[in-house]
């Protein structure tokens, strides 16, 4: 487990969730187990969990235990599949949404720059959208908005220019392919910030992950029970802005809607104000926890 993916705020996320021997949980990003295992450490034999996620290879990592189920799809589907199993409502949900250790660190899924390899970056392999069709296949305004929105990368604009003209002449179809195409914008003693900027843009737009997370967002909404925990773990601005207006407004853009009285008609309440964040000793452990925030909401 540890090898695939070392889980970050462990303890704070799992026991944000005030678990219940005999209750009903979700573990919506499976990963390497690790929020799994705790979460069923805490479970007596008629709790269960039901765990997410649409990377195959993490399904090998599933313990053998009948209070779990394992779903393997993507986990904006939360509310139907939490019906579908004969459960009306669950008592807490929990959503680390990192990409994993295993992903970044299996050259040939083409996550990390790191990595000579195909421009893949799909989560779920059997998906038809890959990295290397978006760069091979957008157009240079779509290309802009995707590293200006999602990366947030500086001259996006010439960023799209540069890979639109270097495909002209020759497919780019792997990391050094795209390495080569940008490598007038990359700016000096910043290459691997910038880099990742750029990874990560593309890497949300292949895998849908803000349209995800916002169809998670609701359906984890739909299927708390009234005082269930929601304990979601972010890594960067876009996606964190969306849990936090889901749990300020219940809804993504952060507009709350109001009763009559001009009371706002969130349906959670914030259990922490602040976002949580990794100790320092867990980040010397495992950088990849640096970003992480993590934010506690119950239901109404």
């Amino acid at each position: 487990m540890s090898a695939y993916h070392t889980p970050v705020l462990l303890e704070e996320s799992v026991s944000a969730l005030n678990i219940r021997k005999d209750g009903v949980y979700v573990d919506a990003t499976f990963g390497g187990g690790g929020h799994s295992r705790e979460i069923l450490s805490r479970l007596g034999p008629e709790g269960r969990l039901i765990a997410f996620d649409r990377d195959e290879d993490a399904l090998a990592n599933a313990p053998d235990d009948r209070r779990l189920t394992l779903v393997h799809n993507n986990f904006r589907f939360v509310h139907n599949f939490v019906r579908y199993h004969g459960f009306e409502a669950v008592d807490g949900i929990l959503a680390d949404l990192g990409v994993s250790s295993h992903q970044f660190d299996t050259g040939e899924r083409g996550f990390s720059f790191r990595f000579s390899a195909p421009l893949d970056m799909r989560m779920n392999r059997s998906a038809s959208l890959s990295a290397e069709v978006i760069v091979n296949s957008y157009s240079e305004e779509e290309l802009e908005r995707i590293f200006r929105i999602y990366g947030e990368v500086e001259n996006s604009g010439r960023l799209a220019r540069l890979i639109c003209a270097g495909r002209d002449k020759s497919p780019i179809k792997t990391t050094d392919d795209l390495g080569r195409t940008i490598e007038s914008v990359l700016p000096k003693f910043y290459e691997h910030k910038y880099l990742a900027k750029v990874y990560q843009a593309l890497r949300i737009e292949v895998n849908g992950e803000m349209e995800s997370l916002e169809g998670f967002m609701a359906g984890a909404t739909r299927s708390l029970a009234k005082g269930g925990r929601l304990s979601v773990i972010t890594y960067h601005s876009l996606e964190d802005r969306i849990v936090k207006n889901w749990i300020k407004a219940g809804n993504s853009s952060g507009e709350p809607s109001k009763d009559i009285m001009g009371t706002i008609a969130s349906p959670y309440r914030q259990v922490s104000k602040k976002p949580i964040l990794p100790r320092e000793e867990e980040i010397a452990g495992n950088t990849r926890a640096r970003s992480a925030k993590l934010r506690i909401a119950e239901k109404k």
